[in-house]
């Protein structure tokens, strides 16, 4: 018994656990989608839930509770490492900034071109070009784990580095290009919560239930905005404070961090790959692969980050702006670059906000093209970091 609650611990504590459990659940949620429990599957991400206060009430399927609910708490964690990364870790450095801020620039300006290529004239199609764009980190992370110890950390660190970049784009493509028409009243409340906020941080407020609280009415008031919900996450992040408390010495932002990275990996997360990766493959033919859409989304991912990343990366190198981390080679450059096209969690999130929130009745299925170009990548990128890694420990 012990050995197996050992074995347990240890699983939950390994950086490849959280990508292991995105692929369980999104291979579950496939698997229920094309069986005789279909439409349970369906009957159950449709599954109504309203909450209401007198005059003001939210009425979601559960799809849209976890989309729009439960992803708002993954940007706040996103939020905490960004601000800690930025104040006191390796984004803190000029140096460590230039080539991941490189990388990810071209990681998302080349995808998304790509993507047009084959979509620029179908407005409707048009749309999801920041699909693409996207990096999923516990994804990315966890392919690399299984290469072991032979890792450099400068390795990682570029890569934890590039994907927080990564994150920072996704939200500013979210906040400016995918919002719905704009409610000047509720957003009128929110920047009162961004207000409070400041105040609370600036007077050292240190009582979580203050900015949870406010976090809280602000995440209602951009869901009522018409500006995505889940923006509430990133922007409450800014204002946790930093500095230690001075009853205990630690600081509420790595308290925090710390209690929700086990939630976000092992439930949110999961949670959010099941509802959204329930592809019925019955009745589609090869007409439905090689629609505009996935096929731009499948070499945006495949294609466009690999030649995005390293090419950026390599023209800053060359142009003197930066240098390669000790320990890594251009072919682990290379190889973390391919690595960077697992878009899925991320990028189905903004198909989401692309299409299917959208009430269209589409001819594709985005979702087609994230399997395939985030399953090549990973694939791919595992096998050309294994061999560049094994060049350099010889």
């Amino acid at each position: 018994m012990n050995a197996q609650k050992t074995l347990n611990i240890s699983f939950f504590k390994q950086d490849s656990a959280g990508g292991i459990l995105l692929i369980l659940s999104a291979v579950l949620a496939i698997l229920m989608a094309n069986s005789p429990l279909s439409s349970t599957y369906d009957l159950l991400i449709n599954t109504p839930g309203a909450v209401q206060f007198g005059n003001l009430e939210i009425s979601k399927p559960l799809l849209l509770w976890i989309n729009d609910g439960m992803m708002a708490i993954f940007f706040l964690l996103v939020g905490l490492e960004l601000k800690r990364e930025v104040l006191e870790g390796e984004l803190s450095q000029l140096s460590n900034v230039i080539l991941p801020g490189l990388g990810a620039i071209g990681g998302m300006l080349v995808p998304a071109a790509f993507y047009l290529i084959f979509n620029y004239d179908d407005p409707a199609a048009a749309q999801g070009w920041a699909i693409p764009a996207a990096t999923d980190i516990a994804f990315a992370l966890g392919v690399l784990s299984l290469l072991g110890p032979r890792v450099p950390i400068s390795l990682r660190v570029f890569l934890t580095s590039l994907a927080i970049f990564d994150d920072i784009g996704a939200v500013l493509i979210i906040a400016l290009f995918y919002t719905a028409n704009i409610s000047r009243e509720a957003l009128i409340i929110a920047a009162t919560c961004l207000m409070l906020l400041f105040i609370a941080n600036r007077i050292d407020v240190q009582r979580r239930s203050v900015y949870f609280s406010l976090g809280l009415i602000m995440w209602v008031a951009l869901l009522k905005s018409g500006v995505h919900a889940t923006l509430a996450g990133v922007l409450l992040a800014l204002f946790i404070p930093i500095k230690p408390a001075e009853e205990n010495g630690t600081s509420l932002l790595h308290e925090l961090e710390h209690e929700l990275h086990g939630m976000v990996t092992f439930a949110i997360l999961p949670l959010f790959a099941f509802v959204n990766s329930g592809i019925n493959l019955s009745g589609m033919g090869l007409d439905t692969f090689l629609h505009s859409v996935p096929v731009g989304i499948t070499c945006g991912l495949f294609l466009g980050k690999q030649l995005g990343i390293f090419g950026f990366c390599w023209l800053g190198i060359r142009m003197g702006l930066t240098r390669l981390p000790s320990g890594m080679n251009m072919g682990a450059l290379y190889g973390t670059a391919i690595l960077c096209g697992i878009g899925f969690t991320m990028s189905l999130f903004i198909g989401s906000l692309a299409f299917e929130e959208t009430g269209t009745n589409l001819l594709f299925d985005e979702r087609v093209g994230i399997m395939i170009g985030s399953l090549l990548s990973g694939v791919v990128g595992f096998f050309v970091l294994k061999f560049s890694l094994a060049k350099n420990d010889d």
